[in-house]
Protein backbone atom coordinates (compact mmCIF):
# COMPACT_ATOMS: atom_id res chain seq x y z
CA UNK A 1 0.00 0.00 0.00
CA UNK A 2 0.90 3.24 -0.84
CA UNK A 3 2.17 5.84 2.00
CA UNK A 4 -0.94 8.47 0.12
CA UNK A 5 -3.24 5.64 0.91
CA UNK A 6 -1.94 4.93 4.60
CA UNK A 7 -1.89 7.85 5.85
CA UNK A 8 -6.27 8.60 4.06
CA UNK A 9 -6.66 5.81 5.88
CA UNK A 10 -5.24 6.91 9.04
CA UNK A 11 -7.24 10.35 8.80
CA UNK A 12 -10.19 8.55 8.19
CA UNK A 13 -10.18 6.10 10.63
CA UNK A 14 -10.76 8.69 13.86
CA UNK A 15 -11.37 12.63 14.69
CA UNK A 16 -10.79 14.78 16.99
CA UNK A 17 -13.37 16.91 17.59
CA UNK A 18 -11.80 20.05 19.49
CA UNK A 19 -8.44 21.03 19.20
CA UNK A 20 -8.31 20.51 23.51
CA UNK A 21 -9.69 17.24 23.49
CA UNK A 22 -7.52 14.67 24.81
CA UNK A 23 -9.83 11.96 23.13
CA UNK A 24 -10.29 10.49 19.67
CA UNK A 25 -13.05 8.96 18.36
CA UNK A 26 -13.36 6.17 15.89
CA UNK A 27 -14.62 6.14 13.44
CA UNK A 28 -14.11 2.53 12.20
CA UNK A 29 -13.22 -0.49 14.35
CA UNK A 30 -9.77 0.01 14.81
CA UNK A 31 -8.17 -3.60 16.65
CA UNK A 32 -6.03 -3.66 19.36
CA UNK A 33 -2.27 -2.90 17.54
CA UNK A 34 -3.35 0.00 15.16
CA UNK A 35 -0.95 2.35 15.24
CA UNK A 36 -1.94 5.82 15.50
CA UNK A 37 -0.33 9.06 14.45
CA UNK A 38 -1.82 12.69 15.00
CA UNK A 39 -0.43 15.83 15.15
CA UNK A 40 2.86 15.01 16.17
CA UNK A 41 2.05 11.92 18.25
CA UNK A 42 2.46 8.18 17.46
CA UNK A 43 1.57 5.37 19.62
CA UNK A 44 -0.37 1.84 19.18
CA UNK A 45 -3.75 0.73 19.97
CA UNK A 46 -3.61 -0.81 23.91
CA UNK A 47 -6.93 -2.84 23.21
CA UNK A 48 -9.78 -3.12 20.39
CA UNK A 49 -11.53 0.24 19.78
CA UNK A 50 -15.22 0.06 18.04
CA UNK A 51 -16.58 2.38 15.86
CA UNK A 52 -17.89 5.26 18.05
CA UNK A 53 -15.88 4.70 21.05
CA UNK A 54 -12.87 6.88 22.20
CA UNK A 55 -9.47 6.07 23.21
CA UNK A 56 -6.81 8.47 25.13
CA UNK A 57 -4.16 10.82 23.15
CA UNK A 58 -2.48 10.26 26.94
CA UNK A 59 -1.61 8.32 29.78
CA UNK A 60 -4.21 9.39 32.22
CA UNK A 61 -3.90 9.10 35.97
CA UNK A 62 -6.71 8.32 38.15
CA UNK A 63 -8.69 12.08 38.64
CA UNK A 64 -7.70 13.48 35.06
CA UNK A 65 -10.11 16.00 33.47
CA UNK A 66 -11.62 14.15 30.24
CA UNK A 67 -12.04 16.75 27.71
CA UNK A 68 -13.96 15.81 24.77
CA UNK A 69 -15.96 19.05 22.34
CA UNK A 70 -13.28 21.12 24.20
CA UNK A 71 -15.51 20.84 27.26
CA UNK A 72 -15.03 19.03 30.57
CA UNK A 73 -17.44 15.47 30.34
CA UNK A 74 -15.72 12.99 32.65
CA UNK A 75 -13.12 12.04 35.07
CA UNK A 76 -11.39 9.22 34.70
CA UNK A 77 -11.21 6.71 37.55
CA UNK A 78 -8.18 4.74 37.39
CA UNK A 79 -5.01 4.77 35.39
CA UNK A 80 -5.78 4.43 31.60
CA UNK A 81 -2.95 4.11 28.91
CA UNK A 82 -2.56 6.31 26.02
CA UNK A 83 -4.08 4.45 22.92
CA UNK A 84 -6.27 3.14 25.61
CA UNK A 85 -10.24 2.53 25.50
CA UNK A 86 -12.90 4.67 27.08
CA UNK A 87 -15.46 2.80 29.31
CA UNK A 88 -17.60 3.28 32.50
CA UNK A 89 -15.31 1.41 34.09
CA UNK A 90 -12.58 4.13 33.81
CA UNK A 91 -14.66 6.98 33.10
CA UNK A 92 -17.25 8.69 34.92
CA UNK A 93 -19.55 11.52 34.31
CA UNK A 94 -18.30 15.21 35.30
CA UNK A 95 -19.35 18.93 34.31
CA UNK A 96 -17.80 22.27 34.80
CA UNK A 97 -19.64 24.79 36.77
CA UNK A 98 -21.52 27.39 35.00
CA UNK A 99 -22.82 30.80 35.57
CA UNK A 100 -24.10 33.77 33.52
CA UNK A 101 -21.38 35.68 31.69
CA UNK A 102 -23.46 37.72 29.14
CA UNK A 103 -23.75 37.34 25.91
CA UNK A 104 -20.30 35.95 24.77
CA UNK A 105 -20.52 34.88 21.46
CA UNK A 106 -20.75 36.77 17.74
CA UNK A 107 -22.80 34.64 15.84
CA UNK A 108 -21.46 34.49 12.17
CA UNK A 109 -24.81 34.15 10.18
CA UNK A 110 -24.52 31.75 6.94
CA UNK A 111 -25.34 32.44 3.90
CA UNK A 112 -28.98 32.65 2.79
CA UNK A 113 -28.59 34.28 -0.12
CA UNK A 114 -30.36 31.49 -2.13
CA UNK A 115 -33.28 31.02 0.14
CA UNK A 116 -34.42 34.12 0.49
CA UNK A 117 -36.97 34.22 -1.88
CA UNK A 118 -37.82 30.51 -0.81
CA UNK A 119 -41.06 29.37 -0.31
CA UNK A 120 -43.13 26.30 1.09
CA UNK A 121 -46.71 25.55 0.40
CA UNK A 122 -48.66 25.42 4.08
CA UNK A 123 -52.52 26.12 5.42
CA UNK A 124 -52.85 29.72 6.68
CA UNK A 125 -54.67 30.63 9.82
CA UNK A 126 -56.26 33.44 10.65
CA UNK A 127 -53.80 34.39 13.49
CA UNK A 128 -51.15 34.54 11.00
CA UNK A 129 -49.39 31.58 11.70
CA UNK A 130 -48.66 28.75 9.04
CA UNK A 131 -49.20 24.64 9.22
CA UNK A 132 -47.25 22.50 7.11
CA UNK A 133 -50.08 19.80 7.36
CA UNK A 134 -53.80 20.51 8.53
CA UNK A 135 -55.31 17.58 10.32
CA UNK A 136 -58.30 17.39 12.69
CA UNK A 137 -57.65 16.48 15.97
CA UNK A 138 -60.09 14.16 18.61
CA UNK A 139 -59.50 15.17 22.19
CA UNK A 140 -60.37 13.38 25.57
CA UNK A 141 -60.78 15.06 28.14
CA UNK A 142 -60.08 11.85 30.30
CA UNK A 143 -58.81 8.03 29.51
CA UNK A 144 -62.17 7.27 30.40
CA UNK A 145 -62.95 8.26 26.59
CA UNK A 146 -60.30 6.32 24.98
CA UNK A 147 -62.13 3.76 24.09
CA UNK A 148 -65.04 6.03 21.80
CA UNK A 149 -62.05 7.32 20.60
CA UNK A 150 -60.95 4.00 19.24
CA UNK A 151 -64.56 3.50 17.78
CA UNK A 152 -64.53 6.53 15.80
CA UNK A 153 -61.07 6.42 14.61
CA UNK A 154 -61.99 3.16 13.04
CA UNK A 155 -65.24 4.23 11.77
CA UNK A 156 -63.50 8.02 10.06
CA UNK A 157 -59.69 6.11 9.14
CA UNK A 158 -61.59 3.04 7.32
CA UNK A 159 -64.55 5.16 5.27
CA UNK A 160 -62.56 8.45 4.40
CA UNK A 161 -59.46 7.14 3.44
CA UNK A 162 -57.17 7.95 6.24
CA UNK A 163 -56.78 3.75 7.24
CA UNK A 164 -53.31 1.77 7.61
CA UNK A 165 -52.89 -1.21 5.24
CA UNK A 166 -53.75 -3.79 6.72
CA UNK A 167 -50.22 -6.61 6.32
CA UNK A 168 -50.70 -7.82 9.57
CA UNK A 169 -54.48 -8.64 9.21
CA UNK A 170 -53.87 -10.43 6.45
CA UNK A 171 -50.90 -12.07 7.58
CA UNK A 172 -52.45 -12.96 10.84
CA UNK A 173 -55.14 -14.49 8.98
CA UNK A 174 -52.77 -16.66 6.32
CA UNK A 175 -51.13 -18.02 9.38
CA UNK A 176 -54.83 -19.04 10.37
CA UNK A 177 -55.87 -20.99 7.34
CA UNK A 178 -52.44 -22.43 6.96
CA UNK A 179 -52.96 -23.81 10.35
CA UNK A 180 -56.20 -24.66 10.03
CA UNK A 181 -55.06 -26.58 6.84
CA UNK A 182 -52.15 -28.70 8.84
CA UNK A 183 -49.54 -26.96 6.94
CA UNK A 184 -46.84 -25.18 8.19
CA UNK A 185 -46.96 -21.49 9.11
CA UNK A 186 -42.86 -21.03 8.94
CA UNK A 187 -43.90 -20.99 4.98
CA UNK A 188 -46.13 -17.99 5.33
CA UNK A 189 -45.20 -14.87 4.15
CA UNK A 190 -46.08 -11.04 4.80
CA UNK A 191 -47.00 -9.46 1.89
CA UNK A 192 -47.66 -5.62 1.38
CA UNK A 193 -51.69 -4.84 1.43
CA UNK A 194 -53.50 -1.70 -0.48
CA UNK A 195 -54.66 0.90 2.13
CA UNK A 196 -58.21 -0.40 2.98
CA UNK A 197 -59.69 2.86 1.21
CA UNK A 198 -58.12 4.26 -2.13
CA UNK A 199 -58.43 7.68 -1.83
CA UNK A 200 -58.53 10.13 0.37
CA UNK A 201 -62.68 11.90 0.26
CA UNK A 202 -60.84 14.97 1.56
CA UNK A 203 -57.91 16.21 -0.47
CA UNK A 204 -56.89 18.78 1.53
CA UNK A 205 -57.23 17.37 4.97
CA UNK A 206 -53.89 15.27 5.76
CA UNK A 207 -55.07 13.14 9.00
CA UNK A 208 -57.57 12.61 11.72
CA UNK A 209 -55.35 12.56 14.87
CA UNK A 210 -56.43 11.39 18.33
CA UNK A 211 -55.12 12.59 21.70
CA UNK A 212 -55.82 9.21 23.57
CA UNK A 213 -53.82 9.13 26.76
CA UNK A 214 -53.94 7.71 30.57
CA UNK A 215 -54.40 11.24 32.40
CA UNK A 216 -57.32 13.31 33.56
CA UNK A 217 -58.40 12.10 36.74
CA UNK A 218 -56.08 10.65 39.49
CA UNK A 219 -53.43 11.48 40.51
CA UNK A 220 -52.88 14.92 41.66
CA UNK A 221 -54.30 18.50 40.29
CA UNK A 222 -51.37 19.44 39.07
CA UNK A 223 -50.86 16.41 36.70
CA UNK A 224 -54.84 18.03 36.01
CA UNK A 225 -53.32 21.45 35.09
CA UNK A 226 -50.41 20.28 32.98
CA UNK A 227 -52.24 18.34 30.55
CA UNK A 228 -55.00 21.05 30.35
CA UNK A 229 -52.27 23.06 28.95
CA UNK A 230 -51.04 20.57 26.56
CA UNK A 231 -54.37 19.36 24.82
CA UNK A 232 -55.11 23.51 24.71
CA UNK A 233 -52.05 23.78 23.23
CA UNK A 234 -52.69 21.05 20.47
CA UNK A 235 -55.78 22.97 19.40
CA UNK A 236 -54.32 25.99 19.07
CA UNK A 237 -51.45 24.45 17.15
CA UNK A 238 -50.92 25.89 13.31
CA UNK A 239 -51.48 22.14 12.09
CA UNK A 240 -54.57 22.04 13.39
CA UNK A 241 -57.46 23.19 11.57
CA UNK A 242 -60.47 21.83 13.70
CA UNK A 243 -61.37 19.95 16.73
CA UNK A 244 -63.79 17.32 18.76
CA UNK A 245 -63.28 17.35 22.72
CA UNK A 246 -64.82 14.44 24.01
CA UNK A 247 -65.48 14.40 28.07
CA UNK A 248 -67.22 11.78 30.61
CA UNK A 249 -67.97 14.82 32.76
CA UNK A 250 -66.88 13.84 36.53
CA UNK A 251 -63.49 13.75 35.83
CA UNK A 252 -60.45 16.42 37.74
CA UNK A 253 -59.59 17.89 34.01
CA UNK A 254 -63.00 19.89 33.49
CA UNK A 255 -64.12 20.98 30.01
CA UNK A 256 -64.21 24.52 31.81
CA UNK A 257 -60.49 24.74 32.64
CA UNK A 258 -59.44 23.51 28.84
CA UNK A 259 -61.38 26.25 27.26
CA UNK A 260 -59.97 28.38 30.07
CA UNK A 261 -56.36 27.93 28.90
CA UNK A 262 -57.08 27.47 25.49
CA UNK A 263 -58.20 31.14 24.99
CA UNK A 264 -55.57 32.12 27.79
CA UNK A 265 -53.14 30.97 24.95
CA UNK A 266 -54.85 32.13 21.80
CA UNK A 267 -57.69 34.61 22.31
CA UNK A 268 -59.02 34.62 18.92
CA UNK A 269 -59.14 30.89 18.75
CA UNK A 270 -61.79 30.67 16.00
CA UNK A 271 -61.48 27.21 14.64
CA UNK A 272 -64.16 24.60 14.77
CA UNK A 273 -64.70 23.26 18.06
CA UNK A 274 -67.23 20.37 18.61
CA UNK A 275 -67.12 19.28 22.76
CA UNK A 276 -69.89 15.66 24.02
CA UNK A 277 -69.71 14.99 27.69
CA UNK A 278 -71.03 11.66 27.89
CA UNK A 279 -72.97 12.18 31.52
CA UNK A 280 -75.00 14.46 29.70
CA UNK A 281 -75.62 11.92 26.65
CA UNK A 282 -78.74 9.51 26.48
CA UNK A 283 -76.32 7.03 25.71
CA UNK A 284 -72.76 5.90 23.90
CA UNK A 285 -74.47 5.48 20.37
CA UNK A 286 -75.75 8.80 20.88
CA UNK A 287 -72.15 10.40 21.66
CA UNK A 288 -70.39 8.61 19.39
CA UNK A 289 -72.86 9.00 16.45
CA UNK A 290 -73.55 12.47 17.26
CA UNK A 291 -69.30 13.17 17.16
CA UNK A 292 -69.18 11.72 14.24
CA UNK A 293 -72.01 13.59 12.38
CA UNK A 294 -70.61 16.85 13.98
CA UNK A 295 -66.77 15.84 12.75
CA UNK A 296 -67.70 15.61 9.34
CA UNK A 297 -69.43 18.42 9.28
CA UNK A 298 -66.48 20.18 10.55
CA UNK A 299 -64.16 17.58 7.90
CA UNK A 300 -66.18 19.85 5.34
CA UNK A 301 -65.58 23.50 6.29
CA UNK A 302 -61.84 22.94 6.44
CA UNK A 303 -61.29 21.17 3.63
CA UNK A 304 -61.66 23.65 1.65
CA UNK A 305 -58.86 25.02 3.13
CA UNK A 306 -55.75 25.13 0.37
CA UNK A 307 -51.88 25.39 0.93
CA UNK A 308 -50.83 28.50 -0.70
CA UNK A 309 -46.79 29.64 -0.75
CA UNK A 310 -45.39 31.02 2.84
CA UNK A 311 -42.01 32.27 3.48
CA UNK A 312 -39.14 29.98 5.55
CA UNK A 313 -39.96 32.75 8.23
CA UNK A 314 -42.83 30.74 9.17
CA UNK A 315 -41.34 27.63 9.73
CA UNK A 316 -40.77 26.11 13.29
CA UNK A 317 -38.61 23.23 13.65
CA UNK A 318 -38.14 20.75 16.53
CA UNK A 319 -34.90 19.90 16.86
CA UNK A 320 -34.71 16.40 18.96
CA UNK A 321 -32.57 13.12 19.19
CA UNK A 322 -33.13 9.74 20.49
CA UNK A 323 -31.43 6.74 20.48
CA UNK A 324 -28.07 8.25 19.92
CA UNK A 325 -24.85 6.97 19.45
CA UNK A 326 -21.40 8.06 19.33
CA UNK A 327 -21.64 9.45 16.03
CA UNK A 328 -24.64 11.90 16.85
CA UNK A 329 -22.34 14.45 17.71
CA UNK A 330 -20.45 13.80 15.03
CA UNK A 331 -22.80 13.62 11.71
CA UNK A 332 -26.72 13.84 12.30
CA UNK A 333 -26.62 16.78 15.17
CA UNK A 334 -24.23 19.11 13.45
CA UNK A 335 -25.67 18.79 10.22
CA UNK A 336 -29.13 19.68 11.73
CA UNK A 337 -27.77 22.02 13.53
CA UNK A 338 -26.25 24.12 10.25
CA UNK A 339 -30.18 23.74 9.34
CA UNK A 340 -31.01 25.23 12.24
CA UNK A 341 -28.58 27.98 11.44
CA UNK A 342 -29.82 28.66 8.07
CA UNK A 343 -33.84 28.66 9.51
CA UNK A 344 -32.79 31.23 11.99
CA UNK A 345 -30.97 33.47 9.78
CA UNK A 346 -34.17 33.00 7.44
CA UNK A 347 -36.00 34.65 10.25
CA UNK A 348 -37.81 31.14 11.34
CA UNK A 349 -38.06 30.02 15.03
CA UNK A 350 -36.09 26.75 16.37
CA UNK A 351 -36.65 24.51 19.79
CA UNK A 352 -33.99 22.43 21.43
CA UNK A 353 -35.44 20.68 23.92
CA UNK A 354 -34.34 17.40 26.55
CA UNK A 355 -33.06 19.53 29.42
CA UNK A 356 -31.47 15.82 30.99
CA UNK A 357 -29.51 16.06 27.59
CA UNK A 358 -28.04 19.72 28.15
CA UNK A 359 -26.07 18.57 31.50
CA UNK A 360 -22.56 19.88 30.30
CA UNK A 361 -23.54 22.40 27.65
CA UNK A 362 -25.15 24.79 30.18
CA UNK A 363 -22.60 27.25 29.88
CA UNK A 364 -22.42 27.39 26.06
CA UNK A 365 -26.26 27.67 26.40
CA UNK A 366 -25.69 30.81 29.01
CA UNK A 367 -23.41 32.27 27.05
CA UNK A 368 -25.50 32.27 23.95
CA UNK A 369 -28.79 33.67 25.84
CA UNK A 370 -28.91 37.08 24.48
CA UNK A 371 -30.59 38.26 27.49
CA UNK A 372 -30.02 37.64 31.40
CA UNK A 373 -33.82 36.73 31.92
CA UNK A 374 -33.68 34.40 29.99
CA UNK A 375 -30.39 32.78 31.16
CA UNK A 376 -31.74 32.87 34.77
CA UNK A 377 -34.96 30.70 33.78
CA UNK A 378 -32.87 28.15 32.25
CA UNK A 379 -30.73 28.04 35.19
CA UNK A 380 -33.51 27.79 37.35
CA UNK A 381 -35.45 25.24 35.04
CA UNK A 382 -32.19 22.87 35.14
CA UNK A 383 -31.25 22.94 38.53
CA UNK A 384 -34.63 22.73 39.59
CA UNK A 385 -35.45 19.45 37.11
CA UNK A 386 -31.86 17.72 38.51
CA UNK A 387 -32.64 18.44 41.91
CA UNK A 388 -36.07 16.93 42.00
CA UNK A 389 -34.01 13.82 40.04
CA UNK A 390 -31.43 13.66 42.98
CA UNK A 391 -33.95 13.66 45.70
CA UNK A 392 -34.90 10.71 44.27
CA UNK A 393 -32.04 8.81 43.53
CA UNK A 394 -31.50 9.88 40.06
CA UNK A 395 -30.14 12.66 38.23
CA UNK A 396 -28.83 14.15 35.13
CA UNK A 397 -25.78 11.88 35.06
CA UNK A 398 -27.80 9.15 34.45
CA UNK A 399 -29.76 9.70 31.54
CA UNK A 400 -27.56 7.58 28.52
CA UNK A 401 -29.23 4.30 28.19
CA UNK A 402 -27.55 0.78 28.09
CA UNK A 403 -27.84 1.71 24.09
CA UNK A 404 -26.18 4.49 24.47
CA UNK A 405 -23.52 3.59 26.46
CA UNK A 406 -22.70 0.10 24.05
CA UNK A 407 -22.33 2.56 21.10
CA UNK A 408 -20.01 4.89 22.72
CA UNK A 409 -21.85 7.69 24.66
CA UNK A 410 -19.92 7.01 27.99
CA UNK A 411 -21.21 9.67 30.36
CA UNK A 412 -24.01 12.64 29.83
CA UNK A 413 -21.80 14.98 29.40
CA UNK A 414 -20.70 13.27 26.94
CA UNK A 415 -24.13 12.91 25.13
CA UNK A 416 -25.50 16.46 26.29
CA UNK A 417 -22.50 18.06 24.24
CA UNK A 418 -23.22 16.14 21.45
CA UNK A 419 -26.99 16.80 21.41
CA UNK A 420 -26.77 20.38 21.71
CA UNK A 421 -24.90 20.33 18.52
CA UNK A 422 -28.57 20.24 17.14
CA UNK A 423 -29.49 23.83 18.04
CA UNK A 424 -26.50 25.42 15.92
CA UNK A 425 -24.79 28.42 17.16
CA UNK A 426 -27.00 30.95 16.99
CA UNK A 427 -27.91 33.17 19.68
CA UNK A 428 -30.77 31.73 22.46
CA UNK A 429 -33.03 34.08 22.41
CA UNK A 430 -35.99 32.52 24.85
CA UNK A 431 -36.21 29.99 27.43
CA UNK A 432 -39.57 27.82 27.83
CA UNK A 433 -40.71 26.01 30.07
CA UNK A 434 -43.25 23.05 29.11
CA UNK A 435 -46.28 23.75 26.89
CA UNK A 436 -45.05 27.19 27.09
CA UNK A 437 -45.77 28.87 23.16
CA UNK A 438 -42.45 29.80 20.89
CA UNK A 439 -43.09 33.59 19.84
CA UNK A 440 -39.65 34.65 19.44
CA UNK A 441 -37.98 34.20 16.19
CA UNK A 442 -34.89 32.12 16.36
CA UNK A 443 -33.55 29.52 18.94
CA UNK A 444 -35.58 28.83 21.87
CA UNK A 445 -34.23 26.23 24.77
CA UNK A 446 -37.74 24.25 25.71
CA UNK A 447 -37.80 22.60 28.59
CA UNK A 448 -38.69 18.25 27.99
CA UNK A 449 -37.68 15.29 29.75
CA UNK A 450 -35.20 13.47 27.21
CA UNK A 451 -38.26 10.29 26.90
CA UNK A 452 -38.14 10.68 23.62
CA UNK A 453 -41.95 10.67 22.83
CA UNK A 454 -42.41 12.92 25.96
CA UNK A 455 -39.79 15.09 24.43
CA UNK A 456 -41.64 15.54 21.15
CA UNK A 457 -45.14 15.64 22.96
CA UNK A 458 -43.82 18.73 24.64
CA UNK A 459 -42.18 20.17 21.21
CA UNK A 460 -44.69 20.31 19.44
CA UNK A 461 -46.62 21.80 22.39
CA UNK A 462 -44.64 24.70 22.07
CA UNK A 463 -45.43 25.44 18.12
CA UNK A 464 -42.95 22.83 16.16
CA UNK A 465 -44.43 22.53 12.77
CA UNK A 466 -42.16 19.71 11.75
CA UNK A 467 -39.50 17.71 13.97
CA UNK A 468 -35.78 16.86 13.05
CA UNK A 469 -35.45 13.63 15.00
CA UNK A 470 -31.90 12.20 14.41
CA UNK A 471 -30.76 8.90 15.74
CA UNK A 472 -27.87 6.30 15.60
CA UNK A 473 -29.60 3.28 16.52
CA UNK A 474 -32.73 3.60 14.94
CA UNK A 475 -35.95 5.08 17.20
CA UNK A 476 -39.72 4.25 15.55
CA UNK A 477 -41.74 7.45 16.67
CA UNK A 478 -43.47 10.14 15.97
CA UNK A 479 -46.38 12.94 16.62
CA UNK A 480 -50.36 13.22 15.58
CA UNK A 481 -49.58 16.76 14.77
CA UNK A 482 -46.56 17.33 13.74
CA UNK A 483 -44.61 15.46 10.70
CA UNK A 484 -41.62 14.31 12.55
CA UNK A 485 -38.24 13.69 9.52
CA UNK A 486 -35.54 10.58 11.23
CA UNK A 487 -32.27 11.56 10.61
CA UNK A 488 -29.76 8.85 10.45
CA UNK A 489 -26.21 9.00 12.12
CA UNK A 490 -25.03 6.36 10.18
CA UNK A 491 -25.67 4.23 6.61
CA UNK A 492 -25.80 1.11 8.13
CA UNK A 493 -28.35 2.33 10.08
CA UNK A 494 -30.51 3.74 7.17
CA UNK A 495 -29.81 0.84 5.04
CA UNK A 496 -30.95 -1.52 8.22
CA UNK A 497 -34.39 0.52 8.82
CA UNK A 498 -34.68 2.11 5.58
CA UNK A 499 -38.69 2.06 6.64
CA UNK A 500 -38.25 4.47 9.38
CA UNK A 501 -35.06 6.90 8.29
CA UNK A 502 -35.74 9.45 5.96
CA UNK A 503 -32.42 10.96 5.62
CA UNK A 504 -28.53 9.64 6.14
CA UNK A 505 -25.82 11.83 7.49
CA UNK A 506 -23.59 8.82 7.06
CA UNK A 507 -21.45 10.28 4.59
CA UNK A 508 -20.31 12.88 7.26
CA UNK A 509 -18.87 10.20 8.54
CA UNK A 510 -16.97 9.03 5.48
CA UNK A 511 -15.94 12.13 4.13
CA UNK A 512 -17.93 12.29 0.93
CA UNK A 513 -19.90 15.63 2.13
CA UNK A 514 -19.51 18.69 4.77
CA UNK A 515 -21.47 19.04 7.20
CA UNK A 516 -23.04 21.96 5.82
CA UNK A 517 -23.86 20.42 2.75
CA UNK A 518 -25.93 17.83 4.98
CA UNK A 519 -27.57 20.88 6.51
CA UNK A 520 -28.90 22.41 2.80
CA UNK A 521 -29.82 18.94 2.14
CA UNK A 522 -31.79 18.51 5.06
CA UNK A 523 -33.30 22.24 4.58
CA UNK A 524 -34.61 21.15 1.42
CA UNK A 525 -36.08 17.94 2.83
CA UNK A 526 -38.08 19.99 5.51
CA UNK A 527 -39.15 22.07 2.59
CA UNK A 528 -40.70 19.59 0.46
CA UNK A 529 -42.51 18.32 3.79
CA UNK A 530 -43.50 21.47 4.76
CA UNK A 531 -45.14 21.73 1.38
CA UNK A 532 -46.79 18.25 1.28
CA UNK A 533 -44.55 17.12 -1.51
CA UNK A 534 -42.79 14.72 0.96
CA UNK A 535 -44.36 12.36 3.26
CA UNK A 536 -41.58 11.36 6.07
CA UNK A 537 -41.77 7.48 7.40
CA UNK A 538 -43.40 8.19 10.57
CA UNK A 539 -46.18 10.13 8.99
CA UNK A 540 -47.08 6.78 6.32
CA UNK A 541 -45.99 4.63 9.63
CA UNK A 542 -48.46 6.23 11.54
CA UNK A 543 -46.49 6.57 14.48
CA UNK A 544 -48.54 8.84 16.36
CA UNK A 545 -47.32 8.94 20.06
CA UNK A 546 -48.44 10.76 22.35
CA UNK A 547 -46.87 10.94 26.30
CA UNK A 548 -48.26 13.82 28.51
CA UNK A 549 -45.57 14.90 31.05
CA UNK A 550 -46.54 14.87 34.54
CA UNK A 551 -43.77 17.48 35.63
CA UNK A 552 -42.42 14.47 37.52
CA UNK A 553 -38.49 12.46 37.00
CA UNK A 554 -38.09 11.71 33.49
CA UNK A 555 -34.72 11.42 32.26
Amino acid sequence: MKIKQIMEERVHSFLKIHPEDNVLVALKDLPLGTPIAYNGQDFILKEDIAAKHKFFIRDMKEGDEVIMYGVLVGKTQTPVPQGGLMTTANTKHAASAYAYRGLQQQWLKPDVSKYQHRTFNGYKRSDGRVGTANYWLFVPMVFCENRNLDMIKEALHNELGYAQSDKYESFTRDLLHAYQAGEDISNVSLYPVAAKSSARVFKNIDGIKFLNHSGGCGGTRQDAATLSALLAAYADHPNVGGVTVLSLGCQHLQVENFLSDLKKRNPSFDKPLYIFEQQKTASEEQLVSEAIRQTFQGLIEINKIEREPAPLSALTIGVKCGGSDGFSGISANPAVGYTSDLLVALGGKVLLAEFPELCGAEQEMLDRCVSKEAANKFTHLMESYNELAEKLGSGFHMNPSPGNIKDGLITDAIKSTGAARKGGSSPVQDVLDYTEPAVKDGLSLVCTPGNDVEATTGKAASGATLILFTTGLGTPTGNPVCPTIKVATNTALANRMSDIIDIDTGCIITGEKTIEQMGEEILEYCIRAASGEETPKAVLLGQDDFIPWKRGVSL
